[in-house]
């Protein structure tokens, strides 16, 4: 697939093309050319982004990074960054956004940013975080209040009563 096709697939899944996703767009293929990456059919590749913005759409599309195979987390900083690893050879790079400038609108971004090199977009810099690890199946259990399915990492236990978050009452002496 070039360029172009690939690009059109970012744009398809996520529906419109701004300046957000060609960021996203560039930061996959500069991860895949600093990584020697391809599309992860599992968690071989794993993606933190910092932000939940436009971009992390491109790096579902090209570099097969979800949130439901556990390879797409968030470490929300607000940051046009995002941390890529390879599992199989513990490579891995953070890529930090560089500031456009400053007289750019919202509107010119896109056009600033699809003209531009991945290698002049970002900072590329080493990760802050460790390698996760790969996802888990917890076991579910069954709220005792509300009587829905909740995996037990997720579940609170009060005596001897299972509870999901929403049903939990939280104990804090601050704010009754």
């Amino acid at each position: 697939m070039n360029q172009q096709q690939l690009w059109d697939k970012c744009v398809d899944f996520h529906g419109h093309q701004c300046g957000g996703l060609t960021i996203g767009y560039k930061a996959a293929l500069y991860a895949i050319e600093l990584l020697q990456l391809s599309f992860s059919a599992d968690e071989q590749i794993v993606c933190i982004a910092e932000n939940d913005a436009c971009g992390v759409d491109a790096v579902q599309v090209i570099l097969g990074c979800s949130v439901g195979k556990g390879n797409l987390l968030f470490h929300m900083t607000g940051k046009q960054a995002f941390s890529f690893y390879k599992r199989s050879s513990g490579q891995s790079v953070r890529l930090v956004l560089r500031d456009k400038p400053a007289q750019i609108s919202k509107g010119e971004s896109f056009a600033y940013y699809q003209q531009l090199a991945p290698k002049d977009m970002f900072d590329v810099k080493e990760t802050k975080l460790p390698l996760p690890e790969e996802a888990r199946h917890f076991t579910s259990y069954t709220c005792d209040c509300c009587g829905e399915t909740t995996a037990s990492n997720w579940m609170r236990i009060d005596g001897d009563k299972k509870y999901c978050l929403d049903c939990y009452q939280q104990y804090d002496r601050f704010h009754i």
